[in-house]
């Protein structure tokens, strides 16, 4: 967009590999499990990150897909989630790996947390690609993180402004007149 400057954070290939080192250590937590795990993608800016998890995973899994918000058009959470969109299977009795583009404040990932509880799964495991320890506001329970970063608003691979951006291969800091 008109104005906007982006400084990339993390490349394309560093996303690349890392994706690569979770997939494995999920699949080695994994490795014994009697039925192949869900992993449920939280759209729309996880769906990079998921896709390329789930091919990077050396197990069979299935996939699912559940929608929230918390931040609406702006560049803060509003801190009330609503889910937008529900799972299409039942999660009762099974192991879920619930994918996260970013975990900042906490709010959705704990909400997405005792939401999924009530559909009383075996476990779940949490998994994000970045996560901002800087901006937490409430106690969550991360299992796995690809990367910390600051508290600069960042695009690219899913994640977005407006819907602007998510087509970036790699992780950029957005400076913006419009953010302020």
């Amino acid at each position: 967009m008109q104005g906007d400057l982006l400084t990339t954070l993390i490349d394309e290939k560093k996303i690349q590999d890392r994706v690569s080192e979770i997939a494995k250590e999920l699949g080695k937590k994994f490795e014994s499990a009697k039925e192949p795990p869900i992993f449920i993608c939280v759209l729309k800016g996880a769906s990079f990150f998921y896709a390329d998890l789930i091919k990077a995973f050396p197990h069979d899994c299935k996939c699912d897909f559940m929608g929230c918000s918390s931040y609406g058009s702006g560049t803060s959470s509003s801190g009330e989630v609503k889910v937008t969109y529900d799972l299409s299977m039942s999660i009762k009795g099974k192991d879920v790996v619930l994918v996260e583009d970013i975990v900042d404040t906490g709010y959705t990932l704990n909400f997405l947390n005792k939401f999924l509880q009530t559909r009383e799964p075996k476990s779940v495991t949490t998994v994000s690609l970045l996560h901002k320890p800087e901006a937490k506001k409430i106690d969550y329970e991360l299992d796995i993180k690809g990367f910390d970063i600051g508290n600069e608003f960042v695009v690219g691979y899913g994640l977005d402004f407006n819907n602007f951006y998510r087509h970036l291969p790699e992780i950029s800091i957005l400076t913006n007149t419009q953010l302020n």
